[in-house]
């Protein structure tokens, strides 16, 4: 019998069952429904709704629960039509009337708000901590490679020369701001729905903030048609992680390019790469495409979750049961492609011969020579096009910059000297660079301090610091 048949007088045709029922998916958050209805009886014994007596047989009954389905003794099974009644229902059967009294005061419509909110805030911490872990890697990674020199790239095309240091700093600098993305919204939703009701509130004397400061909560929420109606802070969480897979999509693009034998700036650790079924000299990025493809995947939960609510009146409408799957499947596939792609760049090889032969070779140092010629009092429109003149003379001859004879250079232009060689050398056009935010050595030791002082600080917001301590 459901727990809502008193209004019935027929059984829900199957089909109708199957189709409505959530428990295949919303199981996974029993911990957070157990957790949620303890806090609720606790406020209704405070509240004199229930007595101690009651309230201890109701909690030990709901830690009963908890204990059973952890160790496998109790299994969750489709006989409920979601893990609320399955909770609820477990508990009448285990300490009988007094078991009812659970739903005193709330709503399903509440109930799962704040099921979803704590399962949502419990992930975002997860998700904190591993791109925190990416990052870790990332810095150590920078520091071994500030003088590992490779061309930086604009329109695919090798523009000037950089470190691999500052190429990968890029991308720390992203998932910093992914983090932060992930605090904001984890303050901004962290607000109690229960106490809501169906939408209107509720008739008992409910202690609301008792209840949110229980489940560590900055409050309750304002409005309770808000309260059971709200989605915007799961879809500000499939923005943020569509955004995290834009970074690590575009960061796999880099490195399926350079895996190629055209590049072979870097080789992918056999362990995080497949062969072919009929070519043997095969040996595959497939993570990284993965990833790569992945991507797809949340944008597609994002644009899901936005169509569903676009057109939703107030309050709660069944529509939103859609929330679930699209974002479990999308908080389930960024925590899988941020840890294989924290083991996949763990374990890579940057090629730093082919890297710095490649800059050589794309007249990455041309802009330099250009300045060689501005520091010797040539107008700058003048030493653009005389260098330009000397990169076509090095295509002629099949040469780079640094292979081009003085007397070739004297010849476009008088000012040039045997000085020229070294301040278009790839140590120096890189090393020079010191401006803040730049490839130099000195400006990248300030970058790599900063860097492990944010590491080494704890960066949680205030409210998550609080939620998790």
């Amino acid at each position: 019998m459901k727990l809502w048949g008193g209004r019935f007088t027929k059984e829900t045709n199957q089909l109708v069952h199957n189709f409505n029922a959530s428990i295949s998916y919303d199981q996974r958050f029993f911990r957070q429904d157990i957790k949620g209805s303890t806090a609720h009886v606790f406020m209704l014994e405070k509240q004199g709704i229930l007595t101690r007596e009651e309230r201890e047989q109701i909690i030990d009954g709901l830690d009963g629960i908890l204990k059973d389905i952890e160790d496998g003794t109790l299994i969750i099974d489709d006989t409920q039509e979601d893990i609320h009644s399955f909770v609820e229902a477990n508990l009448i059967m285990r300490i009988g009337d007094t078991g009812k009294k659970l739903h005193t005061g709330r709503s399903r419509n509440d109930q799962v708000a704040l099921d979803m909110k704590l399962y949502t805030r419990d992930e975002i911490v997860e998700i904190n901590h591993l791109l925190k872990l990416l990052l870790t890697k990332l810095h150590t990674l920078m520091s071994q490679h500030t003088e590992t020199f490779m061309p930086g790239f604009t329109h695919l095309q090798k523009a000037q020369p950089v470190s691999l240091a500052h190429h990968l700093g890029a991308y720390f600098e992203m998932f910093v701001r992914d983090r932060s993305r992930l605090c904001d919204i984890y303050s901004r939703m962290n607000y109690c729905p229960l106490g809501a009701g169906a939408l209107a509130g509720t008739t008992y004397s409910l202690d609301r903030d008792y209840t949110a400061a229980l489940l560590d909560f900055d409050g309750p929420t304002r409005n309770s048609m808000d309260s059971v109606s709200d989605r915007d802070y799961l879809i500000e969480l499939l923005s943020a992680l569509s955004t995290i897979m834009m970074h690590l999509s575009r960061f796999c693009e880099e490195i399926i390019l350079w895996n190629t034998n055209e590049y072979q700036f870097v080789e992918i650790d056999d362990a995080y790469s497949t062969g072919s079924s009929i070519m043997p000299q095969k040996k595959n990025p497939d993570i990284a495409e993965l990833i790569r493809g992945k991507t797809g995947r949340v944008y597609g939960a994002l644009t899901s979750i936005l169509t569903t609510m676009k057109g939703l009146p107030l309050a709660y409408n069944k529509d939103m049961q859609e929330d679930k799957e699209l974002t479990f499947d999308a908080i389930d596939t960024v925590k899988g492609c941020i840890a294989l792609f924290t083991g996949m760049l763990s374990t890579i090889k940057f090629n730093k011969d082919v890297m710095e032969k490649s800059a050589k070779n794309g007249f990455t140092n041309a802009t330099d020579a250009a300045d060689y010629l501005v520091n010797h009092g040539v107008p700058f429109r003048d030493a653009h096009g005389i260098i330009g003149r000397l990169v076509l003379a090095c295509i002629d001859r099949g040469c780079s910059l640094d292979e081009l004879p003085l007397e070739v250079y004297r010849m476009a232009s008088p000012v040039f000297d045997k000085d020229i060689y070294e301040a278009i050398s790839l140590k120096t056009c890189v090393e020079k660079r010191n401006t803040s935010g730049a490839p130099g050595l000195e400006a990248m030791a300030k970058e790599l301090e900063l860097c492990w002082e944010y590491l080494s600080t704890d960066n949680l917001c205030d409210t998550m610091k609080e939620c998790v301590s």
